[in-house]
């Protein structure tokens, strides 16, 4: 794994600075509104992170869980797409995609729009309310290309909040065929923009099963996409997006089994820590959850059969003995290995267990760097604090959401892509919405891949560091060009 931080140089030989600690003396004239909006901007990150959640009042999943058979069937299937070559099975070869516009601009830029019927209607035509089903896309691409050989297309998902086309079309998109010649194809989520549900609003998902839903029918809908392309001669091959989009481009590049160029930004291994303890998780009424689940038969029985077989583990052995035993044990085996081999036998749900010992699991640490009965002890400790200011009402709620949001989001879960040398992955240190501590660190599900940190928030980051995100997708195209052309 490659590590970068970045940050920008000063002159004289004097150490770099991050972009959220220069002054602008020399190039601006300070005037005392400006003082109090930079004071305000260079404030610790992950401080902007949470004021700016605060701002907004919004509530996710007002309608709780969703319907309980919905989520079984949602869990069932994506033990199915998480086979390696799987989800490229379940799409048609050639897939119908219909094109509504075609049109070129003074600028030397064709934009083509179109649309097609997702996948996932062929094997659950009653879970997608009827605005979902279509999935829409815009295509930006040169005029000329620069080669007939190499004309290179990424795929752009959609972050939290990020409806229609424009803002991706206009911050990342065009500027990447202006700089790189590099062409864009950005597609419309599910539950966003034109596929938004009558009666949501916003951003606001209704229930927890629809971004398990956004993400199957995602990771479906970039494979039609990705041969559309290839049909088209287009290649080679991308996918990008920020925060959540981040995250739907791992699943996307990970269903893809050919070398794909990917790039997440401001996302990592797994969405269960964003829902469970990141800012956006006080924007969830988890009163709500819990009640349903005590109060649906169906939540109710799956809920707790799920934690039973935790508890069931935990009572049957001392874990912290047992743990730190096996760990120690191993600390001579190769330095690639990790902790998971020793779980093998644990049930697939009991393993997803969040804020409790088997975090280890998740956390797969290099053990030759980390004394194991330390981490545990720490680890242990912390739980403990957290737990107890904790209603059991909330961590009930909390446990459940935790268990299945990392069976479907952690990425440990799906194959490998094919050349994690073609992955660079852009992280902000001070990120309050997408926490890394404690869970699988990204370079052991994909080894090789290259992790850049920039020294900022996750909102700080989306709105000073696109060109950072735009010249990852740069280098890792020209990866691929010279590594496979």
């Amino acid at each position: 794994m490659n590590t970068i931080c970045l940050s920008t140089a000063t002159e004289n030989g004097q150490s770099p600075k991050p972009f959220w600690q220069l002054t602008y003396d020399d190039n601006f004239k300070k005037t005392n509104l400006f003082e109090r909006c930079y004071t305000t901007l260079t404030m610790p990150c992950s401080k902007i992170d949470i004021i700016y959640r605060s701002l907004i009042l919004s509530k996710y999943f007002d309608q709780g869980w969703g319907n309980p058979n919905v989520l079984k069937k949602l869990l069932k299937f994506r033990k199915i797409v998480s086979k390696s070559g799987e989800c490229c099975k379940l799409v048609p070869e050639y897939y119908p995609v219909k094109i509504t516009k075609d049109n070129i601009l003074p600028n030397s830029v064709r934009i083509i729009e179109g649309y097609f019927i997702t996948p996932f209607e062929l094997y659950f035509p009653d879970l997608l309310p009827a605005e979902t089903k279509n999935a829409y896309f815009q295509a930006i691409l040169p005029l000329e290309w620069k080669s007939d050989s190499y004309k290179p297309i990424c795929l752009h998902m959609a972050g939290t909040g990020d409806h229609y086309f424009w803002r991706r079309r206009q911050l990342i998109a065009k500027p990447l065929l202006y700089e790189a010649g590099i062409a864009s194809i950005i597609i419309e989520n599910p539950f966003y923009g034109l596929r938004k549900p009558s009666t949501q609003i916003g951003s606001v998902l209704h229930n927890v099963t629809d971004i398990f839903l956004m993400g199957v029918c995602l990771m479906m809908e970039a494979i039609v996409l990705f041969r559309w392309c290839k049909r088209n001669g287009f290649g080679p091959l991308g996918v990008t997006g920020i925060s959540m989009g981040g995250h739907m481009a791992s699943l996307a590049a990970a269903s893809w089994p050919f070398p794909i160029v990917l790039v997440p930004c401001l996302s990592w291994s797994t969405a269960s820590v964003v829902f469970t303890e990141g800012v956006m998780s006080k924007a969830i009424n988890w009163d709500l959850l819990f009640n349903q689940i005590k109060n649906i038969d169906g939540y109710n029985t799956e809920h707790n059969s799920l934690l039973q077989e935790i508890k069931e583990h935990i009572n049957r052995n001392d874990p912290v003995d047992e743990l730190s035993t096996q760990l120690n044990q191993n600390l001579d085996e190769q330095q690639n290995n990790d902790t998971q081999h020793i779980f093998r036998n644990i049930n697939t749900f009991s393993i997803f267990k969040q804020n409790s010992i088997f975090d280890i699991r998740k956390k797969n640490i290099s053990l030759e760097n980390l004394p194991a009965i330390d981490y545990l002890n720490k680890l242990l400790k912390k739980v403990s604090r957290k737990y107890s200011r904790k209603s059991k009402h909330y961590k009930e709620a909390l446990d459940f959401m935790s268990i299945i949001m990392d069976d479907c989001t952690n990425l440990s879960n799906y194959p490998v892509p094919v050349d994690t040398s073609l992955i660079i992955c852009i992280c902000a240190l001070n990120d309050a919405y997408v926490p890394r501590e404690g869970v699988v660190d990204l370079s052991h599900i994909w080894p090789g891949v290259e992790i850049r940190y920039l020294q900022c928030g996750h909102v700080s980051a989306f709105l000073f560091h696109q060109r950072a995100f735009r010249q990852a997708i740069i280098e890792a195209f020209q990866r691929y060009q010279s590594k496979y052309l």
